[in-house]
């Protein structure tokens, strides 16, 4: 069953169909929302905050839209939020450290959540997530979503808001930073062929659940 089928199964008080969607797309947000973090912990806990939103506003979801984007859009409404909180409490951080002249610790990843390091798949991977973790969040977020995620374009337009040119030329410009970085390791293509989804302007628009 496609994921609107389930999602109107859902509406119509079939809890098992949710359960479905919950775990069809689970290890892929939380791949998602790592991307963002970089906090295991965190990204769990957002992981279930994205599911009780859908539960909760499941009504509000229409056909015309892919359950996908609809689902892809609280998790990153819920990823960028936390993000700014999170350099916001460093910002704060570092200005009582500049106040009082103390040293403090930097919160280190959690490395709990990378793949096993004695591969050589795995190795590069772990290499992956580090820059994406040390580019701008503006080029993290579309490329997980078009590399990572294998959404299209227009997906991820709708998801982030942004402009068509601008989802394009954010991905051409973060892959280039990455190649840079990663040299031969990151595996992406600087250019796309033409999704058949993106070749049409009448993608629907989504309501966004807050």
């Amino acid at each position: 069953m496609t994921d609107e089928d389930l999602m109107e199964l859902f509406q119509a008080g079939t809890v098992e169909a949710y359960n479905l969607l919950v775990d069809r797309y689970s290890e892929r947000l939380m791949h998602y929302l790592y991307g963002f973090l970089q906090d295991r912990k965190r990204c769990e806990d957002l992981l279930q905050e994205t599911f009780l939103r859908v539960h909760r506003n499941r009504h509000s979801y229409q056909r015309i839209a892919k359950f996908s984007t609809w689902l892809y859009t609280i998790a990153g409404n819920l990823a960028r939020s936390e993000y700014r909180k999170q350099k916001r409490r460093h910002m704060q951080s570092i200005q009582s450290v500049s106040r009082d002249n103390e040293e403090y610790e930097m919160p280190l990843p959690d490395e709990t959540f990378l793949p096993d390091k004695h591969t050589e798949s795995a190795l590069q991977d772990e290499y992956i997530q580090e820059a994406l973790g040390a580019i701008s969040s503006d080029f993290r977020e579309v490329l997980i979503l078009r590399d990572i995620q294998q959404l299209a374009y227009s997906e991820i337009a709708q998801i982030t808001g942004l402009p068509m040119g601008t989802v394009k030329s954010r991905i051409n410009r973060g892959r280039s930073k990455l190649q840079s970085m990663l040299g031969g390791i990151y595996p992406f293509e600087k250019k796309d062929s033409p999704d058949p989804a993106d070749l049409s302007d009448n993608t629907p628009q989504l309501e966004t659940v807050e």
